[in-house]
């Protein structure tokens, strides 16, 4: 047998595989001795068939999946040892070609090379965003929990502040919906002033037009869709059953006990500092996932490398259950070139810097860190470590739960090594703030 490997260009090479009788026919001739034993021919005894119509039945199959079978496994050894780093599979240059009546065949597969290239983490700065949660932010959030933790008033006639509760009907729109809201919510002066001052068991005429600030209350109070609601012009019935104010809790200690455990904050300046920190830990994975994902961009932009791109089209065109035309093919590999090449990045990275390959021991250590986490958000503190290692050693015999682990770990690693060695630029924002720049 003689691998041969040719250099059409840095991304694209020839392999040829030239294999001889000798290379198979002991083989062949075993597979055959088998199928003179166990063979089933009408007119013959089993095991008692001449060898002469077992190679007339059965020699050329044999023959080809023999042949077949040892290209693929010293085609595969080949690319191990040569090191050679390919993209796709192989694919068959002259499969059409074979004659399989001759005794030696020679095969030929193209062959997609991997681009040789570096990759510059500090080459272009990317934002590093520190979202704090304003004063604005926190009062609201005080607000809201006050009133969260406050007690109901029952009311007869609706107030600027109270919150209603009633049944939206149309039967132009085919809808009746309960639902509640608070009156300040409500976006339309028209629909405002329809609805302040009326009284439980009144019922009130409302456009949908300007409603609500967004869609997504309307959809919500009106029970419909999303879809259902863009671009709606109708007017609604809104029948009132309930009014109440809400009366907001107490800035008291009993009130701080209550959120946070006893004595953990005793006054509204610790109130107010604790929720600002809890919110900003909270923004922090959100700073740190758009962080993530702006490094990756920037890396893809600015790390530069040709793809042997007719091959991978050639290559995507041959693979799947579904026969794709060229131009779906090339349709596909340009919806996913993007991440080929991130996946380059993404391996040269760890090729580059080993303390990005992930080993057994930290995957291990993590699937306990994350057990214990979630055992505690069930109140489930002080787990015994039997506990723990019978939980993990289930989950780890899962090939998709570790699957899924590697990847939770691999992008923890990713981000710490990218807010350690990336070039980044520090930006302190609101979270509304951030928002608008961030997702614009």
């Amino acid at each position: 047998m003689d691998i041969t490997k040719k250099d059409i260009d840095a991304l694209n090479a020839v392999l040829t595989v030239v294999i001889e009788k000798k290379d198979y026919q002991e083989k062949v001739d075993q597979v055959l001795t088998n199928y003179k034993k166990t063979a089933n021919i009408p007119g013959f005894r089993k095991g008692h068939i001449p060898m002469g119509m077992v190679k007339k039945q059965f020699g050329q199959s044999v023959l080809v999946e023999e042949v077949n079978k040892l290209l693929q496994e010293k085609m595969n050894s080949y690319l191990t040892q040569e090191k050679l780093d390919i993209l796709g599979n192989p694919l068959p240059k002259n499969e059409t070609e074979i004659d399989w009546t001759s005794e030696d065949f020679s095969f030929e597969f193209e062959l997609g090379l991997a681009p040789e290239f570096t990759v510059d983490i500090s080459k272009k700065a990317t934002v590093s965003y520190k979202i704090e949660a304003d004063k604005s932010m926190v009062d609201n959030q005080v607000k809201t929990i006050r009133k969260q933790y406050g007690k109901l008033i029952s009311q007869t006639e609706v107030g600027k502040t109270d919150e209603v509760t009633g049944t939206f009907s149309s039967t132009e729109a085919d809808l009746e919906h309960k639902t509640t809201f608070e009156v300040d919510v409500v976006k339309g002066k028209k629909q405002l002033t329809a609805l302040v001052g009326a009284k439980v068991g009144d019922k009130v005429a409302l456009s949908t037009k300007g409603l609500f600030a967004e869609d997504s209350l309307l959809a919500r109070h009106l029970g419909l869709k999303p879809e259902e609601v863009k671009g709606m012009n109708v007017m609604v019935s809104f029948a009132i059953e309930e009014v109440n104010t809400r009366e907001m809790a107490a800035l008291d200690q009993e009130f701080f006990d209550k959120l946070f455990g006893e004595g953990v904050v005793t006054n509204e300046k610790e109130l107010k500092a604790k929720i600002k920190e809890d919110a900003e830990r909270q923004f922090e994975q959100q700073s740190d996932q758009k962080l993530l994902n702006d490094v990756i961009e920037t890396l893809i932009a600015h790390t530069k490398f040709d793809l042997p791109s007719d091959f991978l089209k050639r290559w995507i065109q041959s693979t799947g259950e579904a026969k794709l035309t060229f131009d779906e093919a090339v349709a596909e590999y340009d919806r996913s070139e993007k991440g080929l090449r991130y996946q380059l990045i993404e391996g040269k990275l760890r090729e580059t810097y080993p303390e990005l390959q992930i080993k057994f021991e930290e995957l291990n250590a993590f699937a306990h860190d994350m057990i214990k986490a979630q055992m505690a958000q069930y109140g489930h503190m002080s787990p015994t470590d039997q506990e723990v290692d019978g939980i993990v050693a289930r989950i780890m015999s899962n090939e998709e739960e570790v699957r899924r682990l590697s990847e939770q770990l691999n992008t923890k690693k990713l981000l710490e090594f990218f807010k350690t060695n990336a070039k980044l630029k520090s930006k302190t924002i609101s979270y509304d703030q951030f928002i608008k720049e961030a997702y614009a």
